[in-house]
């Protein structure tokens, strides 16, 4: 299983996969966090850093800062160029089918929250001794830039939600609910013995599938 957890800076993506991870067995279920690529990383195929942390049969792989920091971050900062974004937009799509194809299970979860959210929860970080480790030079711009993460999260949502690797969107501006009803829509997306379907109903106020029909009834953060 692959796991992708995207959003916003403060989006509460570190949270969420510690909720995910936490009571899973260390053996089988690895985080990956990538740090900024070397210089040799550069020069190599944009997917080949995050081929050997793929899981191998029953293992659980989370990735936060994935291949999708190409459309976001490194975008959006000018980390990358624009040709480099378009050869991403091209190709994305059949990394995915191939993943899925050759037997990963894929699940794409975006942590959607409200400008005013990340604005109290970017304070927060300044004034909590237990959260200004997390301060970081993006983090500083993010409110700045967010008409510009915005339109970038809407053109990733549009060229790379396909039919086997769909986007599903959390509303995260409380962190415990939208936590929740992500688990329980992973779980609910997944046939396994002992399943009790009404323990791990999704709310679908919380947590939903992206559509242009979505983006068009105004269900994102703008």
């Amino acid at each position: 299983v692959v796991v992708v957890i995207e959003g916003r800076d403060t989006a509460g993506k570190g949270g969420a996969i510690q909720a995910i991870a936490e009571h899973l067995n260390p053996r089988q279920c690895h985080v990956v966090a990538l740090s900024k690529p070397s210089e040799r990383e550069n020069t190599q195929w944009y997917f080949q850093r995050f081929v050997p942390d793929l899981p191998s049969a029953g293992e659980f792989a989370v990735f936060t800062a994935s291949w999708y920091n190409r459309a976001g971050v490194e975008r959006v900062m000018g980390f990358c160029a624009g040709t480099d974004v378009e050869i991403f937009f091209d190709t994305v799509v059949d990394f995915e089918a191939l993943l899925i194809r050759s037997g990963l299970k894929l699940r794409k979860y975006y942590l959607d929250i409200s400008k005013a959210e990340q604005k109290k929860r970017l304070a927060e970080r300044k004034t909590d001794p237990l959260k200004t480790w997390k301060n970081s030079p993006v983090d500083a711009k993010a409110q700045d830039k967010w008409d510009d993460y915005t339109k970038a999260r809407n053109e990733m949502f549009r060229r790379t939600n396909h039919t086997i690797g769909p986007w599903r969107i959390v509303r995260a501006n409380q962190k415990k609910r939208g936590r929740l009803a992500l688990i329980r829509d992973l779980l609910d997306s997944f046939d396994y013995k002992g399943k009790d379907p009404s323990l791990v109903k999704p709310d679908r106020e919380l947590v939903f599938s992206w559509s242009p029909e979505a983006a068009r009834k105004g269900l994102l953060a703008h």
